[in-house]
Formats: C-alpha cells, sequence, structure tokens
C-alpha cells in the first residue's frame, strides 16, 4: 500500500515508483497527476533541433534562460537546450 502523499498528488503509487527510480519530487509529482491514459500518448509535435535554424535556436536558448548563447554555435545550442 502506498503512502498518502495529501490531496496534491493523485496517484500515490505511481509517484512513490518513480522517486523510487530517481525523480525528483517535482518531476515525479507532474506525472503522478497526469491521467494515465493521457500521459501514454506519443508528443513531440515539435521537430528535431538540427532541423532548426540557428536563429531559432537561439529564440528557444533565449527563452530557456541559456547564458552564452550569443556565442554559441548551432551545435552547441542544442547540446545546451538539450542538456540544460
Amino acid at each position: 500500500m502506498a503512502k498518502d502523499h495529501g490531496p496534491q498528488i493523485k496517484d500515490d503509487e505511481q509517484y512513490e515508483a518513480l522517486r523510487r527510480q530517481g525523480m525528483s519530487k517535482e518531476k515525479a509529482a507532474r506525472i503522478a497527476n497526469t491521467d494515465r491514459q493521457e500521459a501514454a500518448r506519443k508528443g513531440g509535435k515539435a521537430g528535431k533541433y538540427e532541423d532548426w535554424t540557428r536563429a531559432d535556436l537561439y529564440e528557444k536558448a533565449k527563452e530557456v534562460g541559456i547564458e552564452g548563447r550569443s556565442k554559441m554555435s548551432k551545435d552547441e545550442l542544442i547540446d545546451a537546450l538539450r542538456y540544460h
């Protein structure tokens, strides 16, 4: 039986399993609070970063708050966006 994590966590069992896998509390809570049917659907409508222009990557990096983006090449921007 899963511990009751209060009303802020909708699926305590899933939350605990995700935490055991090493996910942060925030990420585990986000996933556990998403309907399982909705979460199972494939997402990712955006294209691969390699298909984006450097200008588009720069704007996304600006939106995310990556520092030093103005001096980065396209490949560096891709890495920064993937691993920030």
